[in-house]
């Protein structure tokens, strides 16, 4: 079964998109969502709500933000249709895995034409820890779905990343000469740093984390 976090804001000044509020009073529902993972929506039911509804990605989870007074049948029929919005939103907007190869080749062509190496394949994974990851042994690589709606040039500094590992499986010296090449390297960095302070702030309430530990 998969969760989601239910939060009543209590307070007038509460800025949802930046999360900061200084009392939320968090409800653990049990409702399951085909194709969600545990902790990925948060809804927040805001005083300051009296018709509209949104929906939109914070760090890795999707915030559905709804009025105080909705009823509970209302919030479980609403909630999937908004998610389900901004899971087409981002497929449509979503590069293929055969898009990510030939992107790569790209990249290395123009950046670095010493690495002849390419990946036997990328991929598209569900990771919260690390935005890509590399293996050298088979020359695969796996790319993070939150940069599903990143920027180009996000996604460009990442595949770049992961493609350099294709030939230096470390951080050396000769790895970070080859990244430095990347023409937004500070301007990605930026990004990223700032898509995981928002994912920070939304962290899992206690109550849910304890109820996911029991069922691990």
């Amino acid at each position: 079964m998969s969760y989601y976090f239910s939060m009543t804001i209590h307070e007038e000044g509460f800025s949802e998109r930046d999360g900061s509020h200084p009392f939320v009073e968090p409800t653990l529902d049990g409702e399951t969502l085909p194709g969600i993972s545990e902790g990925e929506i948060i809804v927040i039911r805001s005083t300051r709500r009296k018709k509209n509804i949104s929906a939109y990605r914070q760090g890795g989870r999707i915030v559905v933000s709804i009025p105080a007074r909705m009823s509970k049948a209302d919030e479980r029929a609403m909630v999937p249709e908004m998610v389900a919005k901004i899971r087409a939103q981002e497929a449509a907007a979503t590069m293929s895995e055969e898009r990510l190869a030939s992107r790569v080749d790209e990249l290395l062509t123009e950046l670095a034409p010493e690495i002849s190496l390419r990946p036997s394949s990328i991929n598209w994974r569900g990771m919260r820890e690390r935005w890509g990851s590399c293996t050298g042994t088979d020359r695969t690589i796996r790319i993070s779905d939150r940069l599903k709606g990143a920027p180009e040039y996000v996604l460009d500094y990442v595949l770049f990343h992961e493609a350099i590992h294709l030939q230096f499986f470390d951080h050396g010296a000769e790895f970070k000469a080859l990244l430095s090449r990347f023409p937004l390297e500070a301007q990605a960095e930026a990004y990223l740093s700032g898509y995981e302070a928002a994912e920070n702030a939304l962290t899992a309430p206690e109550a849910l984390k304890k109820l996911l530990n029991k069922g691990a």
